[in-house]
Formats: C-alpha cells, sequence, structure tokens
C-alpha cells in the first residue's frame, strides 16, 4: 500500500505532511501502491502504540504472503527474521539475543565506541566541509555491530553496501538481489566460525545452536542477518538527524555543548523529533479490530507511521518543535511492545558518544550549506540523510 509520510515533500520537511495525514484522522485507509494492496494508515500516538502492543496484529509475514502469489525473491533468511514472526517463535529468538545488548552489557563497549568514533573524527581534513554521514553516522554504527558480530574489517565496506541496497526505494529487484548476497555472506560466515571458533555475538548464537537450544540453520542465518541490517542502519540515519536538528536549533547546540551531561537525557527529544524509522515494519489483522474508532477488518495490512506518532500534538504539545525540556521518554521511534528494538541501548550509546565527541572537539561546527538543499535517501522505512556537510 501507498505511504504518504514518505513522499519527496515529506522526506525534506515532514512537519507539514505529518499534519495533513493526522487531519484526516489518527487511522485511515489508503490505497494500494504499485503491485501491493490496500491497507490502513495509522498516525495518532495512541493509535500508534496501542497497535504495536496488539497481538492481534501480526507480524507473520509468511503467513500473510503464502498463496498470494509474489514475484519477489527475498532470501528466506531477509524475508523470515525474528521481526517477522510472532510468540512463541519470536519470543524464544528474542531471548537469545537479548542478554548482548543490555545496559550493563553496552556499559562495557562504551570505551571501544568512544576509541572508534575519535579515530573517525581523527580523519576529517582541517579547512574542508566535512561529511558527518559519510565520515562517522554511518561508519560508527557498521564497525560496531561487526565487530560485535566478528564480521572480518576487509568484509565490511561490502556489508554496509548490501545492507543499504535491502533498503532501496521502488528498486525491488536491488532488493532481492541484496538480500542474496547477505545471507550467502553470513552463511559462509557461520561456517568460518564453526571451523575456527571466536567469542563474537555470532560465535555465541553458533554455540547455542550447537548446544541443542534449537536454533535451525535458517534462524542462525536469519538472526545474524537482521542484527547485522538492524544494528546500524536505523542508528546511522538517527545520527545524522539528531546531529541536523541541533544544527537547526543553535540555542540547543549551545545548551548541549556547555552541559554535555545533558546528551543523554536529550537524546529522547532529538528521536522523537526526527525519528529514523518513519514507519514500521509490516504488520497485518488476524481478526477484524477497532483502532481509533475505525473499523478494520481481518488479514490487512496496517502501516503504523512511526514518525508521525511522534509528532501527534495530542501527545507531545508544539510536536513541531525541539524542546529539550520536554519528557519525550514514551517516544516510538524504537516501536513499543514485545518487538521495540532489541538494540536501543547500544544506539543511544553510539548516540550520546557521538554527539558528545563532536561538540567537544568541534566548538564551533556549523551547516555548510542550507538545510533545504540537503538531500535525504528514498528508502523504505527508513529515513535519513544522503550527505550532512558541516564545517567544524
Amino acid at each position: 500500500m501507498t505511504d504518504p509520510t514518505q513522499d519527496l515533500h515529506c522526506l525534506q520537511d515532514p512537519s507539514q505532511a505529518y499534519a495533513a495525514v493526522q487531519a484526516a484522522g489518527p487511522v485511515r485507509p489508503v490505497p494500494a501502491g504499485s503491485g501491493g494492496r490496500p491497507g490502513y494508515l495509522v498516525t495518532g500516538y495512541a493509535e500508534a502504540r496501542e497497535a504495536l502492543g496488539d497481538a492481534r496484529l501480526s507480524k507473520d509475514t509468511a503467513a500473510y504472503f503464502s498463496g498470494k502469489g509474489s514475484r519477489r525473491r527475498l532470501h528466506p533468511a531477509v524475508a523470515h527474521t525474528m521481526l517477522a514472526s510472532d510468540p512463541p517463535q519470536h519470543t524464544r529468538l528474542r531471548k537469545l539475543v537479548t542478554k548482548a545488548f543490555t545496559t550493563g552489557a553496552v556499559a562495557e563497549l562504551r570505551p571501544y565506541i568512544a576509541r572508534v568514533t575519535n579515530e573517525l573524527l581523527d580523519q576529517r581534513r582541517a579547512g574542508e566541509p566535512f561529511d558527518f554521514v559519510a565520515g562517522l553516522a554511518v561508519p560508527l554504527p557498521v564497525i560496531v555491530i561487526c565487530e560485535l558480530l566478528g564480521v572480518p574489517e576487509a568484509d565490511r565496506s561490502d556489508v554496509q553496501r548490501w545492507s543499504a541496497e535491502l533498503f532501496a526505494a521502488g528498486k525491488p529487484d536491488v532488493i532481492d538481489t541484496a538480500s542474496h548476497a547477505m545471507a550467502d555472506y553470513m552463511t559462509g560466515l557461520i561456517a568460518a566460525k564453526r571451523r575456527d571458533p571466536g567469542s563474537s555475538l555470532l560465535d555465541r548464537l553458533i554455540s547455542a545452536r550447537d548446544g541443542g537450544d534449537r536454533l535451525s540453520e535458517e534462524e542462525l542465518v536469519a538472526l545474524a542477518v537482521l542484527l547485522l541490517v538492524a544494528g546500524h542502519e536505523t542508528t546511522a540515519s538517527a545520527l545524522g538527524n539528531a546531529v541536523l536538528a541541533l544544527l537547526k536549533h543553535p540555542a540547543a547546540l549551545n545548551r548541549l555543548r556547555a552541559y554535555p551531561d545533558e546528551i543523554p537525557a536529550a537524546l529522547d527529544e532529538l528521536l522523537r523529533f526526527d525519528s529514523s524509522m518513519s514507519t514500521a515494519t509490516f504488520r497485518f489483522t488476524t481478526e477484524a479490530i477497532t483502532l481509533g474508532g475505525t473499523a478494520i477488518p481481518t488479514g490487512v495490512p496496517v502501516l503504523v507511521a512511526l514518525g508521525a506518532a511522534n509528532r501527534d500534538p495530542a501527545r507531545f504539545p508544539a510536536s513541531d518543535q525541539l524542546d529539550l525540556d520536554r519528557d519525550a521518554a514514551a517516544h516510538l521511534a524504537f516501536g513499543h511492545g514485545i518487538h521495540r528494538c532489541v538494540g536501543a541501548p547500544l544506539a543511544k550509546a553510539e548516540m550520546e558518544i557521538a554527539i558528545r565527541s563532536l561538540l567537544a572537539r568541534f566548538p564551533g561546527i556549523r551547516l555548510a550549506q542550507p538545510p533545504g538543499e540537503l538531500r535525504w535517501r528514498r528508502t523504505r522505512l527508513i529515513r535519513g540523510l544522503e550527505s550532512l556537510p558541516v564545517l567544524t
């Protein structure tokens, strides 16, 4: 189905587009897109939160598309990840990876994240514009998640390229090809780690499966692909969006520069203000439901617009203003319910350390071009900048 929150105007300035779709009601039917199916769009905050926690909205894409004659050739490891499953399968898979992203586990990673951040910032050339996206926002989470999973440094550029291609809007063949490249690579990496075990998160998942934890080979590859892709795509976009928001709001920028210990608390408002996940992943009704006063029949897709919900003035007054004093902890940028992003603690740690280092090292940082000239990636689900040139 079509997503009006993903048109070009919305990518450049989402506030008016979000207001327009919300004016039509917090839940409304939307027509089918090219080759798609009609469904329902949720833009209200209360309704989005309810939908994300409603067990009658299934994420089992295999069940939904079975027998519908899809021409797509996504690799099963990409099509059938933990994100595309329901309990009890989802519960079992999530339990295996949650402990790797606890607050304590992430705290142990902070020195490594700080070191990588400063090494990347050291590569900037004095006197020249620095592309914050290409120079830090993208490589930082890529390096961290690849290190966690034990992906060799020589392979990381390929992994990054395939991951970006998986989110290419309107290019199903590119997406499908990338899905096979990524899955084939992870299959080979798992085989290599079985021959020569290490101590990475991927090694631990392999041990859990081989130790009789009921992880099938397909589930193991799917988990590896999901962690690799989800572990950096959304964080990279969120980091770029957050720094742009600060550069466009000098008072907020100056405040965090003067009081860097406020950065962790400010992250919730920055994530709310410009969510990197514009829409949640696929859901469909397993029975008829009523959401926001709208009756939704069984067996239809429901698209939850996280970016729009985070700008709902009914939940966040003056929602189009960046307010670092706002209590935005209940934002939906990481989702909600049993599918809330398992890597949220790691993402917030990477964002905090990157912003802290950036403001400390470059107190005069400013945009190198007008905000209206910045270009946004044309992707499915994710809202992020193609580049963010800054002067330091």
